[in-house]
C-alpha cells in the first residue's frame, strides 16, 4: 500500500478529499465577496482635522512626487528628493488600500453554510491528513 502524507495508509486520499474541499469552499466564499474603491485624484485620501478639516487628495500627493523626481534626475545623492518621493509614493498606496471597501453579496444561509462547510471542513481535514497517527499497541 501506498503510504499518504501522515505516513498511514488512505491518508492520501483524505489530502485529495480536503484540498478539493477547500479549493470550492474557497473558491465560492472570494467569489461572493463584493470589492469596490472610492479612490480617485479629486476624492479624499486622509483627512486632517486641523485648519477646519482639509482633506488631502491623491492629486495633492502628486505635487511632492514630482518635486522629488525631478530633485532625483538633478542630483541622485540627494536624500530630500529621495525621501519626498518616496513618502508620497508610499502614502498614494496606503490611501488606495484604505479607500478599498468589501462587502459579501447577499445569499441564503444554505449557501454560506455550503461554503463555510466545504472551506472549514476541508482545512480540518487537510490538517488531520498531515498529522502522523501512531498505531495503537495491542494488549498482551
Amino acid at each position: 500500500m501506498i503510504k499518504g502524507t501522515g505516513r498511514t495508509e488512505g491518508s492520501m486520499g483524505l489530502l485529495l478529499i480536503s484540498i478539493a474541499m477547500m479549493v470550492g469552499g474557497f473558491y465560492l466564499l472570494l467569489s461572493a465577496i463584493h470589492v469596490s474603491s472610492s479612490f480617485g485624484f479629486g476624492a479624499r485620501l486622509f483627512g486632517v482635522s486641523a485648519f477646519g478639516g482639509v482633506g488631502i487628495t491623491g492629486g495633492m500627493l502628486m505635487i511632492p512626487f514630482i518635486f522629488g523626481v525631478a530633485t532625483i534626475f538633478y542630483n541622485t545623492k540627494n536624500l530630500i528628493g529621495w525621501l519626498l518621493a518616496g513618502g508620497a509614493l508610499t502614502a498614494l498606496i496606503f490611501g488606495v488600500i484604505s479607500s478599498i471597501h468589501f462587502s459579501l453579496r447577499s445569499m441564503t444561509a444554505f449557501d454560506l453554510i455550503v461554503i463555510l462547510t466545504l472551506s472549514m471542513g476541508g482545512l480540518g481535514l487537510f490538517l488531520r491528513s498531515l498529522k502522523a497517527f501512531k498505531p495503537k499497541a495491542t494488549d498482551r
